[in-house]
């Protein structure tokens, strides 16, 4: 049996990787970690979690420095999991990072979205951890950067056409919506019931912490250098992501012809799903699941290209998607633990 610690076992993306891994055959939790919650078993804290985490208890982050778990998942905050990993990498473990602190290639690009970074030596060998793309490289990872859930949903919706040099990669457009779980569990006023209920704003207009990041894939995609407009939502629902992409095509193509090039590209993946001609995804029917379901559209009259992909922001957004690289590097079937349907309702 693999043996997983959980750090930061008590926000949205710790609390699904405790409910995806408790069907995972070949996994045994060995620690969870939780600074408000140090002490008390799991299932106390956690009702849902009774006669699956009875005797788990949260231990204090603050002491835990060792560990005998093979991989860590570490659900920690942004600038917080940069001063934790390099012990775990050291001690020999494999990590995969929820966090953004590997994610970017380029510590100044970082340094300017997020603040200083207190182990930027271990972002050259951090694998960016989208499997569709850099599987073979997620395979022999000792730390892998668990992607985004807008650049997730984002990327997988323009790999297909922005690799093969068939959009204009000035013309991006990523409109985007969100579930109130992206932004945690911590409190707040902008994320409160009556802030967000019967409500629909968009937020972080042109300064999201995600735009360099799909900026970054995109480019190393195609061999140039992408500028995208990217606009966030908020939208009254607890999870789900839908992002509708636009972007100019540079030669005449039909929505056959686009949907032929979308079906063989993720012909071999497991987790994305292309939408019969004419229908497009809604959150409600990824919902709990690892799919990134994919709608195409090519307008005729304008020569645009119009993608709306749909995820769950918790699961292939996050801790599905982490759960899938771990697979990945230990060599189990990639679904497993992660082929329950999607919640019906």
């Amino acid at each position: 049996m693999l043996k997983v610690a959980v750090l930061g076992g008590s926000g949205y993306t710790g609390l699904e990787l405790l409910r995806l891994l408790h069907n995972h055959p070949e996994v045994e939790i060995s620690a969870v970690t939780s600074r408000q919650y140090r002490g008390k078993a799991v299932s106390e804290v956690f009702p849902a979690f009774r006669g699956m985490y009875d005797g788990v208890v949260f231990r204090d982050p603050d002491v835990f420095k060792d560990t005998d778990a093979d991989v860590v998942f570490s659900s920690l905050p942004h600038g917080t999991s940069m001063d934790v990993v390099p012990g775990f990498l050291d001690k020999g473990k494999r990590v995969v990072d929820l966090s953004a602190d590997y994610r970017l290639r380029d510590i100044e690009i970082y340094e300017r979205w997020y603040g200083r970074h207190s182990s930027g030596e271990y972002i050259k060998e951090a694998v960016y951890g989208l499997p569709e793309l850099r599987r073979e490289m997620i395979r022999s990872a000792r730390l892998v950067a668990n992607p985004g859930c807008y650049p997730t949903c984002s990327i997988i919706a323009l790999a297909p056409v922005v690799s093969k040099d068939m959009v204009d990669i000035h013309s991006i457009v990523i409109d985007a919506k969100s579930g109130v779980s992206g932004a945690g569990r911590t409190a707040s006023i902008e994320t409160s019931f009556v802030e967000v209920t019967e409500g629909f704003r968009a937020y972080r207009v042109g300064t999201h912490r995600h735009i360099p990041e799909i900026e970054q894939e995109l480019s190393l995609l195609c061999g140039a250098c992408v500028n995208i407009t990217f606009i966030p939502h908020l939208i009254p629902a607890s999870r789900g992501i839908l992002a509708t992409v636009y972007a100019w095509l540079k030669k005449d193509m039909t929505t056959k012809d686009l949907m032929d090039l979308y079906m063989d590209y993720y012909r071999e993946e497991p987790f994305v799903r292309i939408m019969p001609e004419g229908t497009f995804p809604a959150t409600s029917q990824v919902r709990g699941s690892n799919f990134c379901d994919i709608g195409i559209w090519a307008e005729e009259r304008g020569k645009r290209l119009v993608v709306v992909s749909a995820i769950d922001n918790l699961v292939k957004g996050a801790s599905g998607q982490a759960i899938q690289n771990m697979n990945i590097m230990y060599g189990f079937k990639e679904d497993t633990g992660l082929d329950t349907p999607p919640m019906s309702v």
